[in-house]
């Protein structure tokens, strides 16, 4: 016999849904790093920002906090690729389409550097 009722149990699962939802908040918003090169060299300016959209889902949740994208700059200065490396899941699909329509400043050769989406209800 299970020692707790239906309601009690439901209460539990509740209680880890907030624990878990608060937990990646805070790795979320506690995760802040500006543009940097993966190589060392200086990052490469911004010529045409996109702002991502903010999901209707993470607006209903009040989520927000920050996503941290890495980015791999043609010499042409368009994004070729990009890989979330930290924020929430929930966000982390249009900060990366936002990502792929960015325009950086032309360089001799290829770049990676990480950037940084704020979201905010």
């Amino acid at each position: 016999m299970y020692p707790f009722t239906g309601s009690q149990v439901q209460r539990r699962m509740r209680v880890c849904d907030v624990l878990l939802l608060a937990a990646a908040l805070v790795l979320a918003i506690g995760i802040s790093l500006r543009a940097q090169s993966a190589e060392g060299d200086a990052p490469r300016h911004v010529k045409s920002a996109v702002k991502p959209e903010y999901p209707l889902l993470a607006r209903q949740m009040k989520l927000s906090g920050a996503v941290r994208v890495e980015i791999v700059i043609a010499p042409d200065g368009k994004v070729k690729h990009t890989r979330v490396v930290g924020g929430h899941p929930l966000l982390a699909n249009e900060a990366e389409k936002a990502a792929l329509m960015m325009r950086f400043e032309a360089a001799p050769k290829e770049t990676t550097q990480v950037i940084e989406f704020r979201f905010e209800p």
